[in-house]
């Protein structure tokens, strides 16, 4: 039997078409590379997560022998009775009470515990570089970046509103960044980019190019390089 010789072209399509549909091993390591190096971030909430400072009471409604008041230490840990420390920082306070069951359960039958936080650190931000009054401040309901600059002082003369910097931590190993033209915002009156700060957000507002020229300048009047 005389077999049919397939026409050259056509196998040279179905050679490609195979070809371009295998993913290299190149691109493979790329993409495996890439995928290692994004950041893994933690979803954003709005529940309050415990920090250093904060005053903790823990009751046991079936054994009070067990109730404590505690403070978060400076490496995040609190103190318990009759249990190593454990660290609260960074916990809800429904994620404290849910630990402090299962350590508790080791040497209590099925421990009933309440958290409850007596005083902690107020919601703030931070403003800084070219403002009137730099500084820490309260965050007192819902307030954006137009509106921290203005409680913070204002623009100065030598700011540069068009390259405001926004600084949001999301875990305790990344920050977003944001670059935010604010110049462009109030000049159209368009404030939908006008970001709502979240607490512990700091903003940073750079000098403009004329006020860093300005230092290098000789302090000496600049009448003198003028023609008479």
């Amino acid at each position: 039997m005389k077999l049919k010789k397939v026409p050259t072209t056509v196998g040279l399509v179905f050679l490609f078409l195979l070809a371009c549909s295998l993913p290299t091993g190149r691109s493979l390591a790329q993409e495996q590379s890439s995928k290692a190096a994004e950041p893994v971030l933690w979803p954003h909430d709005m529940r309050y997560r415990l920090q250093i400072g904060d005053a903790i009471e823990i009751t046991f409604r079936l054994t009070p022998e067990f109730n404590q008041a505690v403070t978060i230490q400076p490496d995040g840990f609190i103190n318990l009775r009759e249990l190593p420390d454990l660290r609260a920082a960074g916990k809800t306070t429904p994620e404290l009470t849910e630990a402090l069951k299962k350590l508790y359960s080791g040497i209590l039958h099925d421990p009933v515990v309440t958290v409850q936080l007596k005083d902690f650190e107020k919601p703030y931000f931070i403003a800084g570089g070219e403002v009137g009054r730099p500084g820490k401040y309260d965050l007192r309901g819902d307030t954006t970046v137009t509106q921290a600059v203005q409680i913070a002082g204002g623009f100065k003369e030598s700011s540069r509103h068009s390259q405001v910097l926004l600084w949001h931590r999301i875990s305790d190993e990344w920050t977003e960044q944001k670059l935010l033209d604010v110049k462009a915002m109030l000049t159209s009156g368009n404030l939908k980019e006008d970001v709502h700060l979240r607490p512990g957000d700091m903003i940073y507002i750079p000098q403009n190019t004329i006020s860093k020229i300005q230092r290098f300048i000789p302090s000496m009047s600049i009448g003198s390089y003028l023609p008479r």
